[in-house]
């Protein structure tokens, strides 16, 4: 088997979509010897913020001396990017081989009518590749939700880590902000550590009251004296230590605050983290996607928020670094995303919208149907289908405007699309 025909393979899985149930994966790990009982983990689950924690996570656990697993999806510059040990993505081979291995018990199971999804089939090659390379312990990113998410298998993690939470997901997950909490404290497991951020009283009272029931240890983050603050990162003092945190924006501080407090639990769990491994894994962390400075002159900046609470992180970032420019955004959503509730944080700050479509998506939206949503807050839209066109005209745009930026927004595929232009 090639490595594209192993792509192949796991490309054929997308056509049945995201079915949240822990039933299907239970039986494909069953088949596979259940490895992920073999190893120990970090459980992250929220709305927003969950890639930027995990990656910072497990870049101070690596800097620590551990063999670090790290689980994320989906992935921008490329699928070996969802899974990773020590940061090194998982290789060609190792995919084909690891299809090869497992494809069949996903054939075996479709016979009996268990259909296993993308997503779920993804996951079980992380657990086993992260097995039987050993290590030490994984940083495991929820898909979407927890209590149903195909991660959630696992049985009592080192911690589970609730980052932000808001509205997303809400066909499946719940219209509230308490259902969708309910669900995302399904990852908190009985007589385990808890480390979450306080937030709206509606989440606090869900996550603070299950953890209590489940008798877990709550750790909760305290705010961080921000030392300077620009479009490159900011400095934090954390105690005695001087942070550098290279990922742009307040959200970013927010979620460096709910990292630092998971290396305290780890602490009391017996890791054995440093500050030396907390100063240099949080300096040289990286997230494509995250506010991400791809090209000058003129500037353009990628960013994967794409619900309510991402749109809203990401308009304090633009008041915060780019009010005194020009921004054209180019956006593109996908179709069961809160498009209203997340264009409105964006009216009165950006000058032009040109909206477009998520390439090779089936849950994309056309850019015509996204500038009808948008048409309620912005003047200035123009609709163009093709997303290259539509990043050379706002490119071509911003070089006619002095002080101008182009920002790219509203989905992280989108945002790996342009990223491989790049």
């Amino acid at each position: 088997m090639t490595y594209q025909e192993a792509m192949e393979k796991i490309d054929s899985l997308l056509v049945f979509g995201s079915r949240p149930g822990l039933e299907r994966i239970t039986k494909l790990l069953d088949l596979m010897g259940n490895p992920q009982n073999n190893l120990k983990y970090v459980h992250v689950a929220g709305t927003n913020g969950k890639g930027s924690v995990s990656n910072m996570t497990a870049s101070i656990l690596t800097k620590a001396g551990y063999k670090t697993g790290l689980f994320t999806s989906p992935h921008i510059t490329g699928f070996g990017e969802r899974m990773q040990i020590n940061f090194n993505k998982i290789s060609n081979q190792d995919i084909v081989q690891e299809v090869e291995k497992l494809f069949p018990f996903v054939e075996k199971l479709r016979k009996n009518g268990d259909i296993i999804t993308e997503f779920e089939f993804v996951t079980a090659i992380a657990f086993d590749w992260f097995a039987n390379q050993k290590c030490d312990i994984v940083v495991l990113e929820t898909g979407m939700g927890g209590r149903f998410d195909a991660t959630n298998v696992i049985k009592q993690p080192v911690c589970s880590v609730i980052t932000s939470i808001s509205l997303d997901h809400t066909a499946v997950l719940g219209d509230t902000l308490s259902k969708i909490a309910a669900e995302k404290c399904g990852i908190i497991k009985n007589n385990c550590n808890t480390v979450f951020a306080l937030q709206d009283n509606e989440v606090n009272d869900v996550v603070i009251q299950t953890a209590a029931e489940r008798n877990n240890t709550l750790f909760t983050p305290v705010n961080l004296p921000v030392i300077k603050s620009d479009i490159f990162g900011s400095t934090v003092q954390y105690g005695n230590l001087i942070i550098e945190l290279p990922l742009i924006g307040k959200h970013q501080i927010s979620n460096l605050q709910l990292v630092l407090c998971t290396a305290e639990a780890l602490r009391k769990s017996g890791y054995a983290i440093t500050d030396t491994a907390i100063k240099e894994g949080i300096s040289s962390v990286k997230m494509p996607a995250r506010f991400e400075i791809v090209q000058n002159n003129p500037l353009v900046i990628l960013d994967g928020a794409h619900n309510p609470g991402g749109l809203k992180a990401l308009a304090n970032t633009i008041d915060k670094y780019l009010s005194e420019k020009s921004v054209i955004c180019v956006m593109g959503m996908l179709k069961d995303k809160d498009c209203k509730n997340s264009l409105k944080y964006l009216e009165g700050k950006i000058d032009s919208l040109i909206t477009t479509t998520v390439p090779d998506n089936p849950r994309r939206q056309t850019a015509k149907e996204l500038r009808q949503s948008a048409n309620s807050y912005f003047n200035d839209i123009i609709a163009e289908e093709d997303p290259l066109t539509a990043l050379n005209t706002a490119i071509s745009t911003a070089k006619s405007i002095k002080n101008s930026v182009v920002l790219v927004c509203g989905s992280l595929y989108l945002a790996s699309f342009y990223r491989s232009a790049f």
